[in-house]
This record gives structure tokens, sequence and C-alpha cells, in this order.
């Protein structure tokens, strides 16, 4: 059914401006339907409509960080098709994820909800979760937009971004996501070079409207808007939860006319269109609730990144081994705030699900437990486990945060884990020198105290419902891990860039400008406990014979052969990256424009084929106002990670100079 403003009046139609409550759109009266919004995006995070208070159970996928760490598109589209059919099942219309923010500060509270530091790993991504999601008829909310990097004074504090970083690198994931069409961009709830996110004209109106094309509704953060005309004004659509000020600020602006009917219209007719998509014959369920676990595991177990493992100490053997830590109980699967699901699912400890696998080796806990405060209570626990870990062959510990630790709201204030899981894991290495840690986390980890002790480090990530089943497959051997870093690991917080940040209550400086992340370290030559990128594997792969096709002056393919040289089946994530060298602007030593996950049998070999194109080339240029490729010298590398470059090439383009302008 078509709806239409001129059926509405001017009362309803400032009413539908705000919210109904916290998660509904107002129905004008009952003349629209009802479209119920809900949380996301590691699954469905809905209050029971019937009893607010309460949370539907749901299944708890792993977190977009982890998510990321498959570098698998068809993983993302299916973690969001999945979710899908719980929103259907419990009526939920559209789903407010993904989130694409960059992770300028591995302190960032949220960057357990973000893909990655780097924008084109994260556009991509986001894009196929979106497409997942909306084939099944549910609408997605593209977030946060723009520059919303950290969570302290996340509600007052402008971000103050140069044009060139804002173009490169904190708006390009939400532009290659927005190809995928999402029902609904969300703005961010800081200010952006000094007007907020939500009444923010040239980032709303500007950029993400008129330049990016997005004909879709903008909807506020919960209680991120100031004045509901500004945001009017600036094409925010909806503002969320329900306002009992919205109504009369958009009055009194009309009356006065600083906002016109017509501008008012414009906005409606973007809720009434969000409103028709959500009423689709495209709601069918697909997957059973055990479907839906099984499908939470397999991504959990793509997902997993091997960071550490010396003398192939795993996958484990058989023997004794101890496995133990204060996360081997109810595992913490996920962070704290609006991300967080609430599952019925009761998994069994690592110790179970590797003793599954594992008939013939011995595997057994201490009497440890697992303490609101995540630490032991008592001697008599460590006493316990220290003496079973001087017994064992191998000792499996694991560690971690929590939804304390990493949240909504708030950052972490270091990037070590607690001093007491510090202690444990020194410890229990001067016991056992064969010591196995598992890292449950949402982000990186300063590992300087303890990572030269242990044989190896499994990057488990919060995983969602499935984590131990996953890591239990990793341990074994049952499956090869095949995730690798989305986020370079600092080797301590000293060298990351936004530690140098001056906040004074009303900004915070982006002086790094696009030198965040990988591109950060490599400008500053710094060393980093694990690059981007990084991540290992049972099998070993062997890069050859790269050719660059050149298909015009801008556009290449790039092929090379990656081999399983391993008698072990495996999974490779291939990285191109571009280098200009001699570039007129300060630009980064090297930046990701594409990449390929490629299933390798024992022996086997494979042609990997990427694609480049004028974007892949281009800064943006301030002057001209858009992007630009400067005639000269570029390097395509290629590699198993953004320190481990393989393959190189050297191309020159050479635009002729009536061509050599904005791409």
């Amino acid at each position: 059914m078509k709806y239409s403003v001129k059926d509405l009046t001017l009362e309803e139609k400032l009413h539908l401006l705000t919210g109904k409550d916290n998660w509904r759109l107002e129905t004008a009266h009952g003349k629209l339907p009802e479209v119920y919004l809900s949380d996301g995006p590691h699954g469905l995070r809905m209050h029971d409509k019937a009893d607010p208070k309460r949370i539907i159970p749901a299944t708890a996928f792993p977190c977009l960080s982890v998510l990321a760490n498959t570098w698998d598109i068809e993983l993302a589209y299916m973690q969001g098709n999945t979710i899908a059919d719980e929103c259907i099942e419990n009526g939920a219309d559209v789903l407010l994820a993904p989130g694409v923010n960059m992770k300028r500060t591995p302190l960032c509270g949220r960057n357990f909800e973000y893909f990655s530091e780097d924008p084109f790993l994260a556009g991509v991504l986001a894009k196929s979760y979106i497409e997942g999601v909306q084939s099944k008829g549910v609408g997605t909310s593209l977030k946060h937009f723009c520059c919303n990097n950290l969570e302290y004074e996340r509600f007052y504090l402008s971000s103050e971004v140069d044009e060139r970083a804002l173009r490169e690198i904190y708006l390009p994931a939400f532009e290659t996501a927005l190809k995928a069409k999402p029902w609904t961009v969300m703005c961010a709830y800081n200010a952006v070079n000094g007007v907020f996110a939500s009444e923010n004209e040239y980032t709303l109106r500007d950029i993400l409207r008129d330049e990016f094309g997005f004909e879709g509704l903008i909807v506020s953060d919960w209680e991120a808007v100031r004045s509901s005309w500004r945001a009017a004004k600036a094409t925010l659509d909806l503002r969320m939860p329900y306002s009992p000020d919205a109504y009369d600020e958009l009055k009194t602006a009309y009356d006065n006319g600083w906002l016109t009917e017509k501008e008012i219209d414009a906005r409606v007719t973007k809720v009434l269109e969000l409103i028709e998509k959500a009423q689709n014959d495209e709601k069918k369920i697909t997957t059973t609730k055990a479907q839906r676990h099984e499908k939470a595991v397999e991504i959990a177990r793509a997902g997993i990144v091997l960071l550490k493992n010396e003398d192939n100490i795993l996958p484990l053997q058989s023997g004794n081994i101890l496995v133990d830590g204060i996360k081997n109980g109810q595992p913490v699967f996920g962070g704290g705030g609006s991300a967080f699901i609430t599952t019925d699912y009761k998994s069994k400890t690592l110790a179970e699900e590797l003793a599954a696998r594992m008939p013939s080796a011995s595997v057994y806990s201490s009497c440890a437990l697992l303490f609101s405060n995540y630490v032991y209570e008592s001697s008599k626990e460590k006493k316990d486990l220290y003496e079973k870990a001087y017994h064992a062959d191998t000792v499996v510990l694991c560690v971690g945060t929590n939804t304390q630790l990493e949240t909504e709201g708030y950052d972490r204030e270091t990037l070590r884990l607690p001093v007491q899981q510090e202690e444990l894991i020194l410890n229990t290495s001067k016991i056992n020198k064969n010591l196995v840690v598992v890292l449950n986390v949402g982000s990186a980890v300063d590992m300087r105290a303890w990572i030269n002790e242990v044989k190896a480090v499994v990057l488990a990530g919060f995983g969602g419902e499935g984590m131990q089943e996953a890591v239990a497959d990793i341990l074994s051997g049952k499956a090869c891990p095949m995730g690798k870093l989305s986020e370079t690991y600092p080797l301590c917080l000293e060298d990351a860039p936004s530690i140098k940040d001056k906040v004074d209550g009303y900004s915070i400086c982006y002086g790094e400008s696009v030198f965040i992340g990988y591109r950060w370290y490599d400008k500053k030559q710094k060393e980093v406990l694990f690059p981007f990128g990084h991540g290992l594997s049972y099998a070993a792969f062997d890069y050859s014979d790269l050719q660059v096709k050149k298909m015009s002056e801008t556009d290449y393919e790039v092929s090379f052969t990656v081999k399983n040289s391993s008698p072990v089946d495996g999974a490779e994530i291939s990285q191109v990256y571009i280098r200009d060298p001699f570039a007129s602007v300060p630009r980064p030593e090297k930046e990701l424009k594409g990449f390929a996950k490629t299933v390798l049998k024992a022996g086997e070999s494979k042609r990997v084929r990427v694609t480049l194109n004028a974007r892949s080339f281009a800064y943006y240029s301030t002057v001209k106002k858009g992007w630009y490729v400067e005639n000269g010298d570029f390097e395509i590398l290629v590699g198993a990670s953004s320190k481990d470059i393989r393959l190189s090439q050297r191309i020159v383009i050479n635009l002729p100079p009536n061509e050599q302008q904005s791409q």
C-alpha cells in the first residue's frame, strides 16, 4: 500500500518525526501500521512487546570484531541473513545494525561492535551483512554516522577531523555499505567539526544524501537529537526514542517560519517509505533454532585467529591436558550495552567440548570457578590449578575481559588484562612450559608481560554462544585456523596514535589525520605485537606468479597463485595493498584495496584474482573536492599480512592531461 503525506494532518506529520515509544514508530491515530525497531548486530536484542522489561532470548552470534576476522563476505551475509529469521519470528521490522565506525583507538569501548581499523575491509563486510538481512524483508540501520570513535563524552565532544581523513578513513566504509541500500542510516551522538551529527547539514544532506545518493530514512541514535527542527532541516527524518519535546519544537519552528511544510513533508515521506518497506511478503523463515546455533559456531570457528604457535604445540596431541582459567565455565561471548545478546543456550565447558573431540586424551579442569569480578577469590583455587598444571602435559588457560571492561558508554583504561590474570599466566608458565592461552576479548590486548612465556595464543574474541565448540575444534585439530586480524595489536598503548589527544571537554582532535591503525605504525616504523592481517594456520601457503593485467589506465586485474604446501587442508586470506611511493601529499606506506579467501586442500594450488580501479589509487584532493589519481609510479603488494608481503610489482599510471582530474 502506498502512503501519502496528503492523508495526514500537520499534527500527525509532526508526531511521525519522533517515536511512539522506545522502539515503535507512530501510527497517525491508527492510519498507519506499526513498525518496530530492535537492537543488533550480534543477534536480535529485542524487548518483549508484552513485557518491555524482558529481553527475548535469541541466538548469540559472534561479535562483528570476530566476524571481521573471518574476512569472509559469505559468512557476513549468512550472519545477517540468519539474524533476520529471528527478527521475523518476533516481529522486528528493522535491525539497528551494523556499525562501521573505524577503530581509531584500541581503547574504544565499542570496538567489539565494529569491523575494523580499515575502511575497505569494514565496508565490504558491512555491505554483505546488510544484503543478508534485507534479503529477508527486514531492514537495517547503518551506523553511527559519523566519526564516533570513542565512548568517552560521546554526547558532547566534537570530533575535529580534517577533510582528507574524513573522506579517506571515516566515510568510505559507509559509502561502500550504502551500495546494499540499507533502509536506514543512524546518526552518531558526537558533533563533527563543531556541529552535532544529528543536525549536521554537511554530513547528512550534502554528503550522505546528495553525494552518496542515500534515499532511505535517517534515524537518530537514541537521545542524540538536541533540536528536532534543526535536525529536520539537516534531513534527519526520525528522532528516537519518543521525546515529549519533539512536537512542540517542530510546531514552534513551523509557526516561526524556521521549518517549512515542504521540509516537513520531505521528512515525513521518508518515514512513510520505511513503513511501506516493512510491509512486504519477503519475510520467510528458513532456519531452525538448532541451525542458527550451528551457523553461529561456523562463523566463530572461521573468526578464531591463531596468533602464536611455538614448536607447533597446536593442534593438541593426546596426553594429560588441563583446561582452566577464569573463562572456562560459561564464557563471556559478547561486550556490554545495546549489543549484548540474551541467549538461553547453555554451552558446555571448553574442557567438556575438548574431551569429546579427543577421546584418547585425558582432559580435565581444576576446582577453579568463574567469579563476577573475574579473578580467583582464594589461594586454594590457585593452589589446585598450579598442582594440576605441574602434572599436565599441556595447559590451556582461558583469560579475557568482560561486559564491564568492554561496553557501550565507557572506554577501556588500559590494553592490559586484569593484573590477576597476568599473574595467573606467568605463574602457570613457571610450572608448565607447554602453556596455551585462549583470549576471550573484544579488541587489542597488550601482552608484553607474558607473551614470551607461553607457547601459543589463540584469539577466540567475543565469539558468541558457539565459541566453546569453535575453540575446541581448533585446539583439537578438527578444524584448521583460518582467521586473520582485522585490527593491529600494538605492543603497548603508548604506541597508538590517539592517546596523545588533548580532550578539553569540547572537542577531540584527530591529529593523526589519515594515519590510523597499520597506516600509523607503518609511518612511524613502529614494531607491533601482531600486524593487521596476521593469522597463523596449521597449513602452509606459498605465493607465486604475480601478474598485473592492465584493463585501462586505472583499471587492473591482479592475479597470483596460492599453493597449500602442507599435508593439512586449510584456507588462506591473501591481501592486496597499494603503495604510492612519490605522492605529492602525505599518504600511507600502503593501503588495503583488495583481498581474497581461498580454500585449499593439502597440496592444492589455485589462481587468485583481485580487481583494482581508479579509487584504489586515488587520494582525496581538498582542492579539487574529489578523488584524484596522480600520474606516476605505484606498487602493487600482495601479502599474507600488512607486514608479510610476498609479491610485488610496479606499474605506472599516465593519464592524459585532460583526464588527470577527480575520478
